[in-house]
């Protein structure tokens, strides 16, 4: 399984934070004893709109291997070109496992695999919800800084949210990095 990150418009240092803190744990190795590797899209500015970019990087690094499942986590600005890059990637044949758009906000997100969003305050959750979600969630409550998310999401308290299940037992309280290696594990397994 390969996870392919796509940054926002954000300087550098807050990917890197956001991989060792959040992600460090998955690199290299993983519950089913198969390698996950963690790859992050080196685009920077206006790049991280572009689908081909992404695209090209994807090629660049699997090759041939459009069946091995990717995981895209993607953040900001870098939502519009990756959910642009899923659908391409899977209409080539690849298998995307799920899209994660972190505070993708006004980005429509929909496709034939499973898509998640977190995001930095409740309102930014609820009318994100109506472009296209997946039945799981998270929001951070009290709300922060849109860059905390990317920056250091172990420290961002929040709720899971599941649209499935329209009562307040349906939620459950964590920190955004626990919800991503709850999705990760899960989508792991399968």
């Amino acid at each position: 399984m390969s996870i392919i990150i796509c940054p926002g418009i954000h300087d550098s240092d807050l990917t890197e934070s956001f991989v060792s803190g959040c992600l460090g744990a998955f690199s290299g190795s993983s519950i089913s004893q198969k390698p996950v590797e963690i790859f992050v899209v080196p685009v920077a500015g206006v790049l991280t709109l572009s689908s081909l970019h992404i695209l090209q990087f994807l090629h660049d690094r699997l090759g041939n291997k459009l069946k091995s499942p990717v995981i895209f986590i993607s953040f900001s600005a870098g939502v519009v070109g990756a959910i642009a890059a899923a659908w391409q990637w899977q209409n080539w044949g690849g298998h995307v496992k799920a899209f994660i758009a972190i505070d993708g906000w006004g980005v429509p997100l929909w496709g034939n695999f499973p898509i998640h969003r977190l995001s930095h305050d409740y309102f930014t959750h609820w009318s994100s919800l109506l472009l296209g979600s997946g039945q799981t969630n998270f929001y951070a409550e009290p709300p922060v800084e849109h860059l905390t998310m990317w920056r250091s999401p172990q420290t961002v308290q929040g709720w899971r949210s599941d649209s499935s299940v329209e009562n307040a037992t349906s939620k459950i309280r964590l920190t955004a990095s626990e919800f991503l290696h709850s999705l990760l594990r899960n989508y792991e397994a399968k």
